[in-house]
């Protein structure tokens, strides 16, 4: 049975020793719920993936509180101490290269000499990893390749009976997974996400370019497939097809819609809540269309998590 933590002292006590007798616990961050594990455990990891179904060469993100307990597991550049200081702790994954005898389990990083870590900004996520004081490896707390949850009973809907705990600390605020970067020698964009480009490359004094591989992912978010309903997903809509659930957005009007204003900032909070709702609506073999959606700022975020949720299935 999986339990419900009150997001306060006693919750957050709980939630700790939980982790720290290497069970599954669900936590909030300011992007998407977390699926946390300790990171040094092998044990514990392997039942992250088997939690969530999700296949081991897909590595995870380490959460960790500041910038000093990044520095113990991993190695930073000139350029990631830039990003560091200028978006932690906040919506920004960074994949920097391992540091020797880290004690990090290689199941978290599938093998590769390089780590993705993060900083969160939510207070519970900070008062949890200071209380467990380790490394916490966290990818999305949903069945993998489905939904992204941001509230603890979209975690309970996929996960319930498979982890130990979920800490609930309401809405998440962000609503999109942190941006990915790989950033020393020369940064490279590896997932849009809660930050948008635009102010990672106001930092970095230039464009910043993208790369990544489905087939060999280096960090999470980077299989073609994935943020899936079950109904079929078609982008770029204006109007609903027959038997179509419309998701609007700005002037286009639908059953559902991420943002009436056309705001980014809401559409981006929304997406999950509204891929969950537009299924339910949608029903089994139903269809979902979406609204245009601007390709800046959150817009890229939102679009890659769209057109990962219409690719084809596996």
């Amino acid at each position: 049975m999986t339990v419900t933590l009150a997001p306060d002292a006693a919750g957050i006590a709980r939630a700790a020793a939980l982790l720290a007798d290497g069970a599954l616990v669900a936590f909030p961050t300011e992007t998407v719920y977390g699926l946390g594990g300790d990171a040094r455990s092998d044990r514990a990891v392997a039942e992250i993936f088997a939690a969530k179904g999700r296949p081991s060469f897909n590595p995870l993100i380490v959460h960790l509180p500041d910038l000093a307990s990044v520095e113990r597991i991993a190695v930073l550049g000139p350029k990631a101490r830039d990003l560091a200081r200028a978006f932690w702790p906040g919506p920004l994954t960074l994949v920097l290269p391992l540091r020797e005898g880290a004690g990090i389990s290689p199941l978290v990083s599938a093998g590769l000499t390089t780590v993705a870590v993060r900083v969160p900004a939510h207070p519970l996520a900070q008062a949890l990893l200071r209380a467990f004081g380790g490394p916490v490896a966290a990818p999305s707390a949903n069945p993998s390749g489905r939904v992204s949850p941001t509230r603890a009973a979209h975690v309970l809907d996929g996960l319930s009976g498979r982890i130990a705990a979920v800490l609930d600390g309401g809405p998440c605020a962000v609503g999109l997974e942190s941006t990915i970067v790989l950033s020393d020698p020369d940064p490279v964009l590896l997932r849009p996400g809660g930050l948008p480009v635009e102010a990672l490359e106001a930092a970095l004094g230039g464009p910043l370019a993208t790369g990544g591989d489905a087939g060999k992912p280096t960090s999470p978010g980077q299989l073609a497939s994935h943020y899936a309903p079950r109904a079929g997903v078609r982008l770029a809509a204006t109007t609903a097809g027959q038997g179509e659930i419309l998701v609007g957005f700005g002037p286009v009007k639908g059953a559902l819609t991420l943002s009436d204003s056309g705001d980014l900032v809401e559409a981006a909070a929304r997406l999950f809540q509204t891929l969950r709702d537009a299924d339910a609506l949608a029903g089994p073999g139903g269809r979902i269309a979406f609204a245009p959606v601007p390709e800046t700022g959150l817009g890229r975020a939102i679009n890659d998590r769209l057109r990962r949720a219409a690719a084809p299935r596996s």
